[in-house]
């Protein structure tokens, strides 16, 4: 079983669905509400976790309701907590997601999230350098995923870097990562400036851009390579880029080769938006392999 540490924020999502989005000033009757868990690292934990590697989550919750049902939802995914930390004087992140015409739109609420701090990770430096790969994101102060890249780097721990939401990133980090997965919009913040075939083919075998429906685009030091993804009658795409990226660094971190582990992660993402939530469509290693 490869070991995975995912580095990131745990929140709860609070999900209105509707026919479509309200206008500026508009008042409309949505269908239903929901609060699921949620937030980028949990959901690339508990996706990691379902797919058969043993998951180790570091970051921040409130000592509040929703900071429970966050931890309780890990331990029943299988996801260590033993570097999840209950911070007294704030509250749960949140994730505020509207389900309107086939698509999501977000506001997220930092809350304890921002408590991921590199003090926070020197508790954590054990587990981190004994992974397999270390996934982290942005939904954490940017000192932070700098400090995480810096040790990484140093002790030669892989590193995968999903840079979202999108937020500049120094090339420092561009060159410490060891894979990095923007989507489109990412892409542009991230690589400012270039175009992003220019991008792939200057970090060949190391940035994966994922184009939704068209699936993942990066370059092989020969030619860019387009790997499709699966078509399916979508129900919610909220987690389907955290699926996507749990799933990557499993196949990546158990050795499998760049086609088969995005193969294999677009696989799971397309099945992960069959079902409502973030994380309750994310599919089994079973339900994966069996659909391939």
């Amino acid at each position: 079983m490869t070991k995975l540490v995912v580095i990131g924020s745990s929140s709860m999502d609070l999900v209105v669905t509707a026919d479509k989005r309200p206008e500026k000033g508009e008042t409309l009757l949505g269908q239903s509400f929901k609060t699921v868990p949620g937030g980028k690292g949990a959901n690339q934990a508990v996706a990691a976790s379902r797919l058969g590697a043993e998951v180790y989550m570091i970051g921040c919750v409130g000592e509040d309701e929703f900071g429970k049902i966050i931890l309780d939802n890990f331990k029943k995914n299988g996801v260590h907590t033993n570097y999840v930390k209950p911070v007294t004087h704030i509250e749960t992140g949140t994730a505020h997601i509207t389900l309107a015409e086939g698509d999501n739109s977000i506001i997220v609420v930092e809350g304890a999230n921002r408590y991921v701090t590199p003090e926070y990770i020197e508790t954590a430096l054990d587990v981190i350098l004994s992974a397999d790969m270390v996934l982290i994101q942005q939904e954490i102060p940017e000192e932070t995923v700098e400090y995480v890249a810096q040790i990484c780097h140093e002790k030669g721990t892989p590193l995968l870097l999903n840079p979202a939401p999108a937020r500049p990133v120094s090339q420092a980090v561009i060159e410490k990562a060891t894979y990095i997965t923007p989507n489109e919009t990412e892409a542009g913040v991230l690589f400012s400036g270039e175009e992003p075939s220019e991008a792939m083919k200057k970090f060949p075998n190391k940035v994966f851009i994922t184009e939704g429906k068209k699936g993942v685009r990066f370059h092989d030091g020969v030619k860019e390579v387009l790997v499709p993804s699966y078509p399916v009658e979508a129900v919610d795409t909220t987690g389907a880029g955290d699926t996507f990226n749990g799933a990557i660094a499993v196949a990546l971190s158990e050795g499998k080769s760049l086609q088969d582990s995005l193969a294999f992660a677009n696989r799971a993402a397309s099945l992960s938006v069959t079902k409502f939530g973030a994380q309750g469509g994310m599919p089994t290693r079973a339900e994966v392999e069996g659909s391939l």
